[in-house]
């Protein structure tokens, strides 16, 4: 199943399928290893929510929900 990296539950694997985000931020966001195909997993909500915490290549990354849902994944069972 294909859904935003926004609403990929706490702990549940998943892999980066595209990164549909401005050019600057889809730059930056492939600098720091998120690219097609990588797995990637969320580890930690804030109490309000945002920004959430993504295991991704062993390195812990902060992404706001905004720009979270610009991000596609495909969830493994």
């Amino acid at each position: 199943m294909i859904q935003s990296l926004a609403s990929l539950p706490l702990g549940k694997p998943a892999e980066i399928v595209s990164v549909l985000t401005d050019s600057d931020l889809k730059h930056r966001l492939s600098d720091l290893g998120l690219t097609p195909g990588c797995p990637v997993r969320c580890i930690y909500g804030a109490a309000c929510g945002d920004p959430r915490a993504y295991l991704v290549r062993g390195t812990v990354l902060a992404i706001r929900n905004a720009d979270a849902r610009g991000i596609e994944v495909r969830v493994w069972d």
